[in-house]
């Protein structure tokens, strides 16, 4: 796939495990015209609860077998990995590379008390105490959410309402910021907890991806080809095909 025998564009994308595949449809749908490839580390997932060395050794890792691909953007779909590795890998790498960040900003902009909810090294991170001085109003706060990562990797096709509703924390907001892509897959319930409006940073994150690939290549007549890397493959390969089916993104 180097860069010389590849004519399409070709987008890499990186999350610890299945919480970045909501956005890796919605992007590989909406962009046909491009070839898309999907690293996981669904091993050692969820990253918000290593130390920051280890989110760096392992994310290097990843991106140093991306790297060989040449791809023409990547894709950071790991709220962890961009509050800790963001800076230092568009430093090393060649290619551009969007990180997701929480939507604390057009959650914030209007009046109401903002909450997000992220793992705990996005919580406690200083790329997000950052975008909550920045953006945050005065009226934003972070809470962590230990274990719900981990378990709705465990428990994707499975997940019991029950449970993640004991991992959601007892607090008044007028609007949720998911801060962790694994937390897409229970915004039902994170609704159905809280009662208020949701923001999920997935949106923004395709919008940024879409101006850097350019103008759609309309003529392009070839196969979209969809790779997995990394991981636990056929989990993941799943788990898309059951989102492709499911879900319609405009």
């Amino acid at each position: 796939m180097a860069e010389d025998c590849h004519k399409r564009k070709l987008v890499c994308f990186f999350d610890s495990g299945i919480g970045g595949l909501p956005l890796f449809v919605m992007c590989s749908k909406n962009r046909r015209d491009c070839d898309f490839v999907y690293f996981a580390d669904n091993y050692n997932v969820p990253y918000g609860n290593l130390p920051h060395e280890k989110i760096v050794e392992l994310t290097f890792r990843i991106f140093d077998r991306m790297n060989r691909l040449s791809p023409t953007a990547a894709v950071i779909a790991c709220n962890t990995v961009t509050a800790e590795c963001a800076p230092i890998l568009r430093q090393k790498y060649p290619f551009p590379i969007i990180g997701i960040q929480p939507a604390v900003k057009p959650a914030a902009a209007n009046d109401g008390r903002v909450a997000v909810l992220a793992t705990e090294a996005t919580a406690n991170s200083a790329s997000l105490a950052t975008l909550v001085d920045r953006f945050g109003n005065g009226r934003t706060s972070v809470f962590a959410c230990r274990n719900l990562a981990a378990y709705i990797e465990e428990n994707t096709t499975n997940i019991d309402k029950i449970t993640v509703m004991k991992m959601l924390p007892d607090v008044c907001a007028d609007k949720i910021v998911l801060g962790c892509t694994h937390y897409h897959y229970v915004a039902d319930m994170i609704y159905e907890k809280y009662k208020c409006e949701i923001y999920d940073g997935i949106f923004g994150t395709a919008r940024r991806l879409y101006k850097i690939l350019g103008i759609f290549d309309h003529k392009s007549v070839e196969r979209q080809k969809i790779s997995f890397l990394g991981g636990n493959q056929a989990k993941n390969r799943q788990i898309y095909l059951f989102l492709n089916q499911k879900i319609d993104f405009k």
